[in-house]
């Protein structure tokens, strides 16, 4: 019940109970300096006064013999009644025996008649009405109003408590209402209570054995501490099984279970939650489960993955991202002669170490932010290209990604030109890869940016040919000027008859089209030799050379010259 707490500018109500008018006259003129008195001249107009302006009062002074209603049955009405429960009553009496038996039915402290003593009352009036206002406030905070849950913060620290104690294996549950904010808006927050408080009811019957704590965390979320357990499905099925008796059809409440087993108790209670929320969150728009089982080494590559996200920025501004060159070399004369180069990303992470570009490659396609990554090494390897120029009198050709993202840049012409305009190049000096699997996305679009690029003089190269489904078709349609044979044909073309003979393919293909053939991933002489034999006119791999840093790059053109 809600009573006034504390304030300096508002005084408590305090009810003085006592059919004597001169009891009454003497309690009202010790009480009013500090308190607003109401009066009571019998136990009936007490409780009266009480049901209708109960949450008001900080304190009942009642005394024991009354005509109408004594005092003991407004004590023990008081008592039973939730809304008046919480009121501290002083009983008022001169008998001792009375005394011992009050407090035993619930009062909280008496006074002795007379009232000669005013410092005294006042003083244990202060003392009983601050106590119960502490205990107010503390019962509002262990207990959540709307299901009688524990309240979050109370549930954390109980676990802190408990757990210094406990021996056997816990989990650690999150449950959660998928779109509950949908539930409230369409049938009323009356009917999302209904839920919240349906719910609660499961999970209490499911630990009044003991076997756990639970506690209302947030809007549509539950923390359940409890004994280790093989499957929760027997709670999720009981669950569904009592909400179909609601008003709503049971398609329309879906619950998502999160479960961090056997906590360690080396973490915080706050982690162990955390954990089983990741794996709750990992559930969402995935309807085919609804419990989930957190997983270390998952959370260990999400953690890792979104470190990566958030130095992304920092590490382009810090050159932490570094651009290696790998060289091409036209291999039909005699001797291999360097030809051009591809532009490669490595990340030297100052905390974690070299990164390799399989981690943070297709986590940034995924997101988008690869598209960063594209312009840094634009940007790069169009300022080597410059230098190289200038320095050896020469252009070494560097092949560039353009990712599947850059292809919706409405700006990406007028970005790579405005690159070349400031380095001094052309774009014969800046060749662009792109991956066929960018035909599948969107093929329209693909085709539109393609034409427009090479109106404009870029020459489009298409990386990893064959490694996907969409080659053949790809091929009727967009315009390219050179194709890049997967390594995994490469690799494989000694040992697989199949791969070699897919390597003859693409060799047919470039020749019906009348374009070049860069073979990526070469190793071995033996390949290199194939591959000329076939016709293949440019070889990119480690038989040649791995990715250089610029200054070791520059250190082959002085060679070449």
């Amino acid at each position: 019940m809600e009573r006034i707490l504390k304030n300096r500018n508002v005084k408590r109500k305090v009810l003085v109970v006592d059919d004597e008018m001169i009891n009454r006259e003497i309690l009202g003129n010790m009480l009013a300096g500090e308190y607003d008195v109401a009066f009571a001249k019998n136990g009936r107009e007490a409780l009266d006064i009480l049901r209708q302006q109960g949450g008001t009062f900080s304190l009942i002074l009642l005394d024991l013999l009354m005509p109408v209603m004594d005092g003991e049955t407004v004590l023990k009405d008081v008592r039973s009644d939730p809304m008046l429960s919480d009121i501290p009553v002083i009983v008022m009496t001169q008998e001792k025996d009375a005394e011992v038996d009050s407090i035993k039915a619930g009062a909280d402290d008496f006074i002795k008649k007379p009232y000669n003593m005013p410092e005294v009352i006042l003083a244990r009036c202060e003392r009983i009405i601050d106590l119960y206002e502490k205990k107010t406030i503390i019962d509002s905070a262990e207990s959540d109003p709307l299901t009688g849950l524990y309240s979050g913060d109370f549930f954390f620290e109980y676990i802190r408590q408990l757990s210094q104690y406990i021996d056997a294996q816990m989990d650690a549950v999150v449950i959660d209402i998928e779109h509950f904010h949908l539930i409230n808006e369409i049938y009323g927050r009356n009917e999302g209570d209904r839920i919240l408080k349906t719910i609660a009811s499961i999970i209490s019957k499911r630990i009044e054995d003991g076997s756990g704590i639970a506690c209302r965390s947030i809007a549509d979320t539950f923390y359940v501490f409890h004994n280790a357990m093989d499957d929760y499905n027997d709670l999720l099925d009981a669950m569904i099984e009592e909400m179909g008796s609601l008003s709503l059809s049971p398609g329309h409440i879906r619950l998502r279970l999160g479960i961090c087993r056997n906590v360690e108790k080396s973490e915080t209670c706050e982690q162990w939650f955390d954990h089983a929320k990741l794996a709750c969150d990992g559930l969402r728009r995935d309807y085919t489960r609804q419990v989930a089982y957190y997983d270390k080494d998952l959370n260990d590559r999400q953690l890792y993955q979104a470190r990566l996200i958030h130095d992304i920025d920092s590490s382009i501004e810090n050159h932490d991202f570094v651009v290696f060159f790998q060289p091409k070399y036209k291999i039909q004369g005699d001797t291999p002669k360097l030809g051009s180069a591809e532009a490669l990303i490595r990340w030297k992470h100052p905390q974690l170490g070299m990164i390799s570009p399989g981690d943070f490659i297709p986590l940034f396609e995924g997101n988008g932010l690869v598209q960063k990554i594209d312009r840094f090494v634009w940007e790069e390897a169009a300022s080597n290209v410059a230098k190289w120029k200038k320095e050896f009198g020469v252009s070494v050709p560097v092949s560039v990604n353009v990712s599947r993202i850059d292809i919706y840049d409405p700006e990406l012409e007028d970005r790579l030109q405005d690159i070349l305009d400031r380095n001094g190049l052309t774009t014969s000096d800046l060749l662009l890869e792109i991956t066929e699997s960018a035909y599948s996305d969107n093929a329209s679009r693909l085709i539109e940016v393609i034409e427009h690029l090479r109106k404009k003089g870029f020459r489009i190269e298409m990386d990893d040919f064959g490694s996907g489904y969409s080659s053949l078709n790809m091929l009727t349609t967009i315009p390219i000027d050179v194709l890049k044979m997967d390594m995994k044909f490469v690799s494989n073309m000694l040992k697989d008859e199949k791969s070699l003979k897919l390597c003859e393919l693409v060799m047919d293909i470039s020749r019906f089209l009348d374009v070049p053939v860069v073979a990526e991933g070469v190793e071995e002489k033996a390949q290199l030799d194939k591959l000329k034999s076939m016709g293949c006119q440019i070889i990119q791999g480690y038989y040649f050379s791995k990715p250089l840093p610029a200054g070791e790059f520059e250190e082959l053109i002085r060679k070449e010259l």
